[in-house]
């Protein structure tokens, strides 16, 4: 299963995401559900540096993104996250069994 955690502030403004796992949906290369997930979690991330030009934390790892910007950049990077969050909230609602979404604050 893919779970996609969002990390927010004690205020609830959304400072990043993980996103780990397969989903096991369809084998490595066939996967939809995977490759959904992982398009946007990598789009959702280049806007937010290429694009909009904000610092980020970022790991990557085999079926590991962690990606997160300094609470004073957030309310710059809204728009993409809440955009995300979306798309993510979504797959789950059509893919219930093969991903999951939360929060954690920190």
């Amino acid at each position: 299963m893919v779970c996609a955690v969002f990390y927010t502030a004690d205020d609830g403004v959304l400072l990043g995401f993980r996103v780990q796992g397969h989903s096991g949906y369809a084998e490595s290369g066939e996967d939809i559900v995977c490759a959904a997930v992982s398009s946007a979690a990598l789009m959702a991330a280049n806007t937010v540096t290429e694009v909009l030009h904000v610092p980020a934390q970022v790991s990557v790892k085999d079926g590991d993104l962690r990606f997160m910007v300094l609470p004073k950049d957030a309310r710059q990077c809204r728009d993409v996250f809440s955009g995300f969050k979306l798309h993510m909230l979504s797959l789950e609602e059509q893919y219930p069994d093969y991903i999951s979404v939360n929060y954690t604050e920190v």
